[in-house]
């Protein structure tokens, strides 16, 4: 699962980069992305703000709806089930990443690790989107297999696309899309930290995702 990333570049460089044009992007980009927050997508052809994580609302013992959960990951083996089913036909979104992070090490002690692509600052994860009464436009990323740089800490990852592929990712058709959620075949750098897993300004409950 991935419950946290960045993106270091301006958004002016990520959209030229992408080929689009910078739409709404209010505060978000240029720092570390968090469950719940929001994030930079590509959708429709421009490089637009998002909450990160599909809210699922849960209710209390009284009945009574509960703050909702980001759902952030959404499995590559389970995009027909009804959550994902519509977007992952309609509205699929390319996420641009600068790194992305995974926990390593103990209970209570966990580090970040750090994964990214050799000679590239932006690179781009999958994703769908839609539209939510809670959170506004909430986008979520498509994880599939580990591949062998991060399968030592996790035994999933995003799916990676490489540029060849990011108008099929974007417009083609489901059948074709779905080809492309498996395991990034190239070379990966990985950057084991000492950095806290999660920070003392960032709730525990922002980085468990779901």
């Amino acid at each position: 699962m991935c419950n946290l990333y960045r993106l270091t570049k301006p958004n002016a460089e990520v959209a030229q980069l992408f080929g689009v044009t910078v739409g709404q992007v209010g505060n978000a980009g240029g720092g570390e992305v968090y469950p719940a927050q929001p994030g930079l997508v590509i959708a429709a052809g421009e490089l637009t703000s998002m909450t990160w994580g599909f809210p699922l609302v849960l209710k209390g013992k009284n009945g009574q709806p509960l703050k909702p959960r980001p759902v952030n990951n959404a499995r590559a083996d389970k995009l027909d089930n009804f959550m994902w089913r519509y977007s992952f036909a309609e509205r699929r979104c390319l996420i641009p990443v600068s790194a992305f992070a995974e926990a390593e090490g103990e209970q209570g002690a966990k580090t970040r690790t750090w994964f990214s692509l050799p000679g590239q600052d932006v690179f781009a994860i999958a994703g769908l989107w839609r539209d939510t009464p809670e959170w506004g436009r909430a986008y979520t990323m498509v994880m599939t297999e580990a591949c062998q740089h991060v399968a030592h800490i996790h035994d999933r990852m995003p799916v990676i696309l490489r540029q060849d592929d990011w108008a099929d990712w974007l417009d083609g058709a489901p059948d074709r899309a779905r080809l492309l959620c498996r395991p990034y075949p190239d070379l990966m750098v990985c950057e084991a930290t000492d950095q806290a897993w999660v920070k003392r300004s960032v709730s525990a409950d922002s980085l468990t995702g779901r």
